[in-house]
């Protein structure tokens, strides 16, 4: 007769492994890096994404891996109103520090009535 051998048991599950979040890499964020190569050009309508990419570059960030992201600071940057767009739309085209207008203290503060 032929001996049937035993179902082999069924290997226990292993437990789901729980991914430790990366630890944030040392030195300046991209933003930062970003708004340092536009705020040393001295170019009149800005720097372009190439002139961009290349300043990073230089910098010793990956600009291959990371066109992507790249492009979601510029645009976010602009959002905040960090950066200003002369030319083109989205991430391409020049961008150029924005000059931002602070109030003058005490301009409409002191006059408004304290019941508002």
């Amino acid at each position: 007769m032929a001996e049937v051998a035993p179902a082999p048991a069924a290997a226990p599950a292993k437990a789901a492994k729980k991914k430790a979040p990366k630890a944030k890499k040392p030195g300046p964020s991209l933003g930062e890096l970003i708004v340092k190569a536009v705020a040393a050009s001295k170019e009149r309508n800005g720097v372009s994404l190439a002139a961009l990419k290349k300043a990073l570059a230089a910098e010793g960030y990956d600009v291959d891996k990371n066109k992507v992201r790249i492009k979601t600071a510029i645009k976010s940057l602009v959002a905040k109103g960090t950066l200003v767009q002369t030319k083109g739309t989205g991430a391409s085209g020049s961008f150029k520090m924005s000059k931002k207008v602070e109030p003058k203290p005490g301009c409409w503060a002191a006059r408004r009535p304290e019941r508002w």
